[in-house]
């Protein structure tokens, strides 16, 4: 356990670049004091002692803004970054090296028994807000987006955004762990698609307006009227091959 708190309060210097002294990360950093909290709750939790595992739990959240219960089982160098407001369930398992911001839910669906919390492999990253929900299974390397909701499995080297997640993936592009500036923005790529669509489709009806004027109503009437079976089948009037369009449709993999 000592080499696990070590690596829990190493990690702090080499992801936070405001972290300046030993003891400032010691009192300062609610991440850390939540897991110092939670080593010892989940020992006695694991051993079996009634109550107190709970009562440990529940004076850390007071104290830190973080909850979690003493049955998660959670990896070294873990550093849960600012941290008010997460949440993590009964039987979530967090791999080594994982980075959680603030307003992260990792928690379940319902009120089902046994595993009902997700599993998190190593070095992800979970951005403020998101919310990891049921036993899913999250790969190494991932990273979830800010604000992104996940509700089912994530497989390894991949990057989740939106509500709901839907995978992106980032072949061949290796990104830093704190770079979220760099997070792709799916929705708006489809709506950037979806515009160079409809001007492609302005541009025929222009033409048709121009070499057959008498027949330009049918025609723009079968392009207006084209429906979501038309989309899926690829018919003629409403032929969508896009891959960014069709991917978010599709859920983009998820």
């Amino acid at each position: 356990m000592l080499s696990t708190l070590i690596a829990d309060f190493r990690i702090i210097f080499e992801r936070d670049p405001a972290a300046r002294n030993w003891l400032e990360v010691l009192f300062c950093y609610p991440g850390l004091q939540a897991l110092l909290f939670h080593r010892l709750s989940h020992w006695l939790y694991n051993i079996g002692i009634p109550f107190i595992p709970r009562l440990i739990s529940h004076i850390a959240r007071f104290l830190t803004g973080i909850e979690i219960h003493p049955g998660a089982t959670i990896g070294k160098s873990v550093f849960i970054d600012h941290g008010m407001g997460v949440v993590i369930g009964e039987t979530a398992i967090i791999g080594d090296y994982a980075l959680i911001y603030q307003g992260v839910t990792l928690g379940g669906t319902g009120k089902e028994s046994g595993k009902r919390h997700p599993t998190l492999g190593e070095n992800v990253v979970v951005g403020a807000g998101a919310k990891v929900l049921g036993n899913i299974q999250i790969g190494n390397n991932v990273r979830i987006g800010a604000g992104s909701v996940v509700l089912r499995d994530v497989p390894s080297n991949c990057t989740v955004v939106g509500i709901p997640g839907r995978i992106i993936y980032r072949s061949g592009v290796r990104v830093a762990p704190l770079e979220h500036n760099n997070l792709p923005d799916s929705e708006a790529e489809v709506i950037r698609a979806l515009v160079d669509r409809l001007e492609l489709l302005e541009q025929q009806v222009q033409t048709l307006q121009e070499r057959q004027p008498t027949t330009t109503t049918p025609v723009l009437v079968g392009i207006l009227n084209c429906n979501e079976g038309d989309i899926q089948q690829n018919a003629p009037a409403c032929n969508i091959r896009d891959k960014a369009i069709q991917q978010f449709l599709d859920g983009a993999g998820i």
